[in-house]
């Protein structure tokens, strides 16, 4: 297991880039006498050298059908940082925790139950997918598989606690127009910027709700691009947001954030979800919620009875410049992995 994800956290694939990733996986899971299919997806527009990339869907039956799912993304939030082992029992490198840590572990549990006789062939499928840390469009894809399974089994930094849920997401931009003057003639101008500044007080001391399971909802203002230059009445502005709701009334917020922000700027919506509640009914785990986004929402729910979060390491490290997991934490999640295949099998 150390091996295999020293393999995939030594290959670059933040998103757009994860061509390499995908291929070593689909050798290495063919190797072991999986059968894939490769979903193609388009290449990101920000991507200069326009790379393939693909989701990886294995399985080890006569179908493509199975009863449980297993199932993480390749991709990883940049910078690139390659593996590095410190102190033998600690592992760092862009990836290794968000989310390639998960791919290890759950490869290796498969594997592992299918040398020990616990599953058969055709019990578990594996499904990897591209374009999480952006989009979902990798999981979104894989519904066109056309295939549904009696649980699936999610695999994220969860601290190997089993998730009972997660916040859900309202994202978008919010956009201000005005007319470009001189600095020392405002009066002829109409500050785009002023517009913004305005709407942004108001939308950012926002109450957009609360719950019990989730707590309260929660605004950031992510990114701001106005104005060209410090002497210059800025024509436009805009800043981008990410609201990880705790109540499922998106609909609402929308509105309420429209009416309370005013006219003299516009909001476009982007992601929208509300929260995503998961299954945890396994003796043995601990539990939580969690405010991250991940991929579950985009596998339609029809096409899951159950659906289980877990992994290794904390999204305390995950997306950051000492991004690291413990070996021991690799070792725990195998394990934690194989109890809920075999929980799942149980129920199917």
């Amino acid at each position: 297991m150390l091996d295999f994800h020293r393999r995939l956290v030594g290959i670059e694939s933040t998103t757009g880039h994860e061509h390499e990733v995908g291929v070593y996986l689909k050798s290495f899971l063919e190797s072991h006498n999986y059968t894939t299919i490769t979903q193609d997806l388009p290449p990101l527009d920000r991507n200069p050298h326009k790379s393939t990339r693909f989701n990886v869907y294995a399985f080890n039956g006569r179908s493509p059908k199975s009863n449980i799912l297993v199932t993480s993304h390749m991709d990883t939030v940049p910078p690139y940082y390659n593996y590095t082992m410190k102190d033998g029992n600690e592992i760092w490198g862009r990836g290794c925790v968000d989310a390639k840590g998960s791919i290890a572990a759950q490869v290796t549990a498969t594997l592992a139950l299918l040398d020990e006789g616990k599953i058969g062939r055709g019990d578990v499928s594996l499904l990897f997918v591209v374009g999480e840390e952006v989009d979902g469009l990798g999981m979104t894809r894989a519904n066109d598989l056309n295939l549904h399974w009696k649980a699936g089994i999610f695999g994220e930094p969860t601290e190997l606690k089993l998730v009972s849920g997660h916040k859900g997401m309202l994202s978008g931009e919010i956009k201000a127009q005005g007319k470009a003057a001189h600095s020392g003639y405002p009066w002829l101008g109409e500050s785009a910027n002023s517009k913004l500044i305005r709407a942004m007080a108001i939308f950012d001391a926002m109450a957009l709700g609360y719950s019990e399971k989730y707590g309260n909802t929660t605004i950031n203002i992510g990114r701001i691009d106005a104005g060209v230059a410090a002497n210059v009445v800025p024509e436009s502005a805009k800043a981008y947001f990410a609201i990880r709701t705790a109540v499922d009334e998106v609909s609402r917020m929308k509105k309420e954030i429209v009416n309370a922000i005013g006219d003299e700027v516009d909001v476009n919506f982007a992601q929208e979800y509300g929260p995503v509640d998961c299954d945890a009914d396994v003796d043995g785990f601990e539990t939580m919620t969690v405010n991250y986004g991940t991929d579950v929402p985009w596998l339609q729910r029809k096409r899951l009875q159950k659906r289980y979060l877990y992994g290794p390491g904390s999204i305390f490290v995950a997306h950051s410049d000492h991004e690291h997991l413990n070996v021991k934490d690799l070792e725990a999640a195998m394990e934690g992995y194989k109890k809920l295949i075999l929980h799942s099998l149980k129920d199917a």
